[in-house]
């Protein structure tokens, strides 16, 4: 077998608007296990959505994007569901922007042999393969991003905005995450957005110009995302996974009091996860735990203890056929920042 053989079948990405999932979630409020947990998820996202004085944040952790469902985040964002998207390097550079300037994930299988893949430049998420060649120019666009950029410290933040510039005239598919935040006004910020392919290109962009290069500063991720916690005040998490991403912006409530400003906890939560709670760890803990830090309040929280692409195009569509993200007001969370510098 060569590498076509493997790289033969792409991964579809799942369209939420193409199905109404209302009535299995209406039918699954009367189940029980996880059905019921992901019909009270859909219920609390629904409420999000029709709040129109909350500000609605999106954290994704793990590879859901590359199993299909990054369609699913950027309807939300496209359709008003969300307002902010704290995510994983990997998420946003890996899996949307690799998409976003032509490659592909292919349908894979998790019981073939690695050392194989390895030797024909096949990655491997699960049983999901990505051509390492292609992601390594994916690597090389990062690189000339920042080659581009004026010298000096950039939020992540900052520098997705400009990956999304790029691509409204560079993209060959157009409709990825980072383009669609880009010209929606929605923050996208990866608080560790080096652990991820991007690093590479960043090294090397360093390395090439070690008189003129760009750094990132997580301290100014931090405080902007706080910036906005303290300015919208209520606030409602759905969170894919776990990891930092989660803990990132939860920590905005305790940031905000130690800046001398007294905010409500989030208001909404949702946790879809397949961490183990008694494991202790940020991705297991609950939203109960997390109140304990005056983080979370435990009005309208809900943990889903599924994996994440059985469930989110269930609740997704659920809100998107409701119709209420079209009473949404935008909240352009991007030119917020630009204007507080």
């Amino acid at each position: 077998m060569d590498k076509r053989d493997f790289l033969s079948e792409t991964v579809k990405h799942i369209d939420i608007t193409s199905f109404d999932a209302s009535p299995i979630i209406d039918a699954m409020r009367n189940m029980g296990f996880s059905s019921r947990d992901t019909a009270a998820a859909a219920d609390i996202f629904s409420r999000m959505i029709r709040d129109d004085s909350c500000t609605n944040i999106l954290t994704l952790a793990g590879s859901t994007s590359a199993a299909g469902c990054m369609q699913i985040y950027v309807d939300m964002v496209k359709y008003g569901m969300i307002d902010v998207v704290v995510a994983t390097g990997a998420a946003i550079v890996d899996m949307d922007f690799f998409e976003a300037i032509g490659f592909k994930h292919y349908k894979g299988n998790q019981f073939a042999d690695d050392r194989t893949l390895r030797s024909l430049y096949i990655d491997r998420i699960y049983d999901i393969f990505i051509d390492e060649e292609e992601l390594q120019q994916c690597d090389l666009t990062v690189k000339a991003i920042a080659d581009a950029l004026e010298p000096g410290a950039y939020s992540s933040r900052e520098f997705i905005r400009e990956m999304g510039r790029y691509l409204t005239s560079h993209a060959v598919k157009s409709n990825s995450l980072i383009q669609t935040a880009f010209e929606h006004n929605v923050p996208i910020f990866c608080p560790a957005f080096v652990d991820s392919s991007a690093g590479f290109g960043l090294v090397k962009h360093r390395v090439d110009n070690p008189d003129r290069h760009i750094v990132l500063d997580t301290i100014k991720d931090f405080h902007e995302l706080t910036k906005i916690k303290i300015a919208a005040k209520q606030t409602g998490l759905f969170m894919i996974g776990g990891g930092v991403p989660k803990n990132f912006v939860q920590d905005t409530v305790v940031c905000a009091e130690m800046l001398g400003h007294k905010v409500p906890m989030h208001e909404y939560s949702i946790q879809i996860t397949v961490a183990d709670v008694r494991d202790g760890g940020c991705s297991g803990s609950t939203f109960k735990e997390a109140s304990s830090w005056g983080k979370v309040n435990t009005n309208y929280e809900q943990m889903v203890f599924a994996e994440a692409s059985t469930v989110l195009p269930l609740i997704v569509s659920h809100a998107y056929h409701q119709g209420h993200w079209n009473m949404r007001t935008a909240k352009r969370w991007t030119d917020f920042l630009d204007r507080h510098r």
